[in-house]
């Protein structure tokens, strides 16, 4: 059983932690790590890199777009027995080996 009922997730940029993203009792947080900060990349351009802590109520749009659209996020959601309302379930079991330079891996 897990202690803490929020979920975190490391992000990948081309298979390199970028930072981490957190579920939290008032929506999402997201943050570089240090040293992908030193290398000035950026994810999005919504997210530049640098910014110390982004906070929002809603998941991040840019995390929200690699999430699978129409029939297929039915199918996804249906086969993997994920609620449609659950973006940041849905992100965490579809997003682990994404064809782009992001791919997303629960932290357990």
């Amino acid at each position: 059983m897990r202690e803490n009922k929020y979920r975190t997730a490391v992000v990948l940029f081309k298979n390199e932690e970028a930072g981490v993203l957190r579920e939290t009792e008032n929506g999402y947080m997201f943050e570089y790590s240090a040293e992908f900060i030193r290398k000035n990349i950026a994810i999005s351009a919504s997210l530049p890199a640098g910014k110390e802590c982004y906070r929002s109520q809603r998941l991040f749009s840019f995390f929200k777009g690699l999430i699978p659209e129409g029939w297929y996020f039915n199918l996804v959601c249906a086969t993997l027995k994920i609620d449609k309302h659950d973006t940041f379930g849905i992100l965490l079991s579809t997003c682990k080996d994404n064809i782009g330079a992001v791919s997303i891996k629960e932290i357990k």
